[in-house]
């Protein structure tokens, strides 16, 4: 259900509702979730630029969370432990709306005091543990005080698994732990050990005045989700009877299965970070997050960053999707459990999936280095793995995450970070966590709205379908120097993703017309567009790979890490309808000779050239003694011209002045970018010739003026 003053896009959701009715004719139930980032784009706090807590954060994260939770009726708005990371002293804090997919309600008590427009009276706990009592005794459970000596805070004992019988005495030290938002979580991870013999604690309190006073009921681990629910429900009208007209539920996170929807927002370096429900269909997944979207746009965060200089960024946290099944039992990657290895080998062939969409730090030292990024010797391991698992007619789940999580991970091991994510497929090490039967795709930069981040999921659901229903053996491609050169330039890596919609539609998974032009579209890239004697002419920009700084393992722990990010690269493209075009035609970068590589697509004709250059001096990176450049200068000379094309590209505003402050939109950002392209027609006649460089700053697809 929207509840926003924005509805969808009619053409998106038909796009993707299409695209579910050919999926579904398949009998494949692949469930795809997301991660969504956003950003105060505007700010330039600690909070916003890298730090995970801190400033104001908290407080936008409820109110993104308040408003979405307008959209989803009979919700349980809670307020549960979040993760905790190494170095941390306590675990971060986690908003989250719980409800049934059924759409019937689990929480018709009084609102979180987010929602609620009545003041906190004076609550009386004990008048509400008392109502507490009466609700689980009409459920048919055995309840009762126990409070524990100079505690202010009420205690409530729910026995619901004990058949009858009288429920057994209860160790002390138990029964009275503290709120587990009180201390850090335990080296060996949090439990419920009362919970887990069946018998639930509820501790009952009031927030401090200067938050309001609200009353405060932490609840207990349930394992079950009918369970819960059935607590969430004698809560509910507890609550209701004690005429509370607010209460706070916190504590431990709740149970999850396909029968309920649990989305949270919680804290992450420079983000808020929104980890939707799963949905089932391409559909629901896109209304679930065009509300998302529309809900951070009201409150004025972005999934996007804009710099001084007219550069587009994602909001910084990425924009992972996650691939899965209603159950561990039923994801697709053990209802064909050959569905892994053929998924490997296709994006192993198919590089636009890992960078055309990428945020800007990729390559081996990135958040989501592809398998073939690390040494040679691994990659030829991940082949004969691949064959071992293909080999067997029915791999099982531990079979399929032991032959591939050792490839799926980056250089120091770690297997959180790996495009291809199988932390939590049949990881052992995880407990019930990590036996989801989920794969992540971490290769994602975060999508500018909704709709692209659902063609996004449409594109990855759409080849896992593909590939769960046609064998794909296609061997291993050592790409080599290629990977990061032939596939840093836009103009490939957009052929390869066109290769890939092409072989979607011959298998009757094709996106559409609509889906394909969001996927397609990099305007986000373009530095210059015109037309010259003839020819098109773009100037974009290209993928970099910023090389990892210092020692890897002593970086794992940390949120982020150390990259040399001073190297950039841009693509010169000139398309032309006739071939003759191009051969008389001659490119100059900053006085260098440099060839135009030449290729087909469809009726053009085009010349590609790629520029590696420094635009900076990093306070810790490589190269020392290698100075910056803050100008590059393209000149095209035709033999039949008597006048040539110069285009001086800059990093910066030409003219060295401040900027007025950031970009107000996109529009404006695009304006910037075009204005540090200076476009002049200048005199054949007394062109100096050009300089001879090194044959180390020649490659097949880029000229690295930082060799010259």
């Amino acid at each position: 259900m929207m509840n926003t003053k924005r509805g969808p896009d009619h053409d998106t959701l038909a796009a993707l509702r299409d695209l579910d009715a050919r999926i579904d004719a398949l009998g494949a139930a692949i469930w795809v979730g997301a991660e969504p980032t956003f950003t105060d784009r505007c700010s330039e706090s600690a909070e916003w630029l890298h730090m995970a807590l801190g400033g104001e954060k908290e407080t936008r994260a409820s109110e993104l969370l308040r408003d979405y939770s307008k959209t989803i009726p009979g919700c349980a708005v809670l307020r549960t432990l979040g993760r905790q990371y190494p170095g941390e002293e306590r675990a971060r804090w986690s908003f989250g709306v719980y409800s049934r997919r059924d759409g019937a309600p689990v929480w018709q008590g009084p609102p979180d005091p987010w929602l609620s427009s009545s003041p906190c009276a004076g609550v009386d706990l004990e008048v509400l543990r008392r109502c507490l009592l009466e609700a689980a005794q009409v459920q048919g459970w055995k309840a009762e005080g126990c409070d524990q000596v100079g505690d202010t805070t009420l205690r409530l004992l729910i026995h619901v698994d004990i058949e009858g019988r009288t429920p057994a005495a209860l160790p002390a030290e138990l029964l009275g732990r503290p709120s587990v938002h009180s201390g850090p979580i335990p080296p060996e991870g949090l439990r419920d050990e009362l919970a887990e013999a069946g018998t639930l604690l509820l501790l009952l309190e009031l927030l401090p005045e200067e938050q309001g006073g609200w009353p405060v009921i932490e609840l207990p681990a349930v394992t079950d989700p009918v369970r819960y629910c059935e607590l969430l429900r004698v809560l509910g009208k507890a609550s209701a009877a004690a005429g509370l007209a607010g209460v706070v539920l916190c504590g431990h996170p709740p149970p999850v299965d396909g029968s309920v929807s649990w989305t949270s927002v919680t804290p992450d370096p420079a983000v808020i970070e929104a980890n939707l429900a799963p949905a089932s269909s391409l559909d629901a997944f896109y209304l679930s997050n065009a509300a998302l979207f529309a809900a951070a746009e009201d409150l004025g965060l972005c999934p996007y960053r804009l710099h001084y200089n007219g550069g587009e960024a994602d909001s910084g946290g990425g924009g992972q999707l996650t691939l899965g099944g209603p159950s561990a039992e039923l994801s697709p990657f053990f209802v064909e459990p050959h569905l892994l290895p053929r998924l490997v080998r296709y994006f192993n062939r198919h590089p636009s999936l890992s960078y055309w969409q990428a945020p800007d730090s990729i390559g081996s030292g990135s958040q989501a280095p592809r398998a073939d990024e690390g040494p040679q010797e691994r990659r030829v391991e991940l082949d004969l793995a691949l064959e071992q698992l293909e080999r067997e007619a029915s791999p099982t789940p531990e079979f399929i995450w032991a032959s591939l999580a050792p490839f799926l991970a980056d250089s120091a091991g770690n297997s959180h970070r790996s495009e291809l994510n199988i932390e939590k497929l049949w990881n052992p090490y995880l407990g019930a966590r990590g036996l989801a039967g989920l794969v992540e795709f971490r290769a994602f930069r975060m999508a500018q709205d909704a709709a692209m981040l659902s063609a996004e999921a449409a594109l990855l659901r759409a080849v896992v379908a593909r590939l769960m229903h046609a064998p794909y053996d296609e061997p291993l491609i050592d790409w080599g120097s290629q990977l990061h050169n032939r596939f840093a330039l836009p103009w490939y890596l957009a052929q390869d993703l066109r290769a890939v919609l092409a072989d979607l539609e011959r298998h009757g998974l094709g996106l559409g017309a609509h889906l394909e032009a969001l996927l397609l579209d990099d305007s986000r890239r373009e530095l210059c567009s015109l037309e010259w004697a003839g020819l098109s002419i773009r100037v974009v920009a290209a993928q970099e790979f910023w090389p990892l700084i210092g020692d890897v393992t002593t970086q794992q722990p940390s949120d982020s890490r150390l990259v040399d990010a001073s190297t950039q690269r841009i693509e010169l493209r000139v398309s032309a309808s006739d071939p003759a075009q191009l051969a008389d035609l001659a490119l100059q970068v900053n006085g260098y000779k440099v060839p135009l590589r030449t290729e087909c697509d469809g009726p053009l004709s085009v010349g590609l050239a790629g520029v590696r250059y420094r635009s900076f001096i990093p306070l810790h990176g490589l190269h020392p003694n290698l100075p910056a450049m803050d100008r590059i200068e393209l000149l095209l000379t035709h033999e039949r011209l008597l006048e040539a094309l110069q285009l001086t590209v800059f990093n910066w505003q030409p003219q060295g002045e401040a900027y007025a402050g950031l970009p107000e939109d996109r529009e404006e950002a695009r304006r910037r970018r075009a204005e540090r392209v200076v476009v002049a027609q200048v005199d054949v006649f007394g062109l100096p010739t050009p300089y001879s460089a090194r044959a180390q700053a020649y490659g097949d697809y880029c000229f690295d003026l930082r060799r010259v």
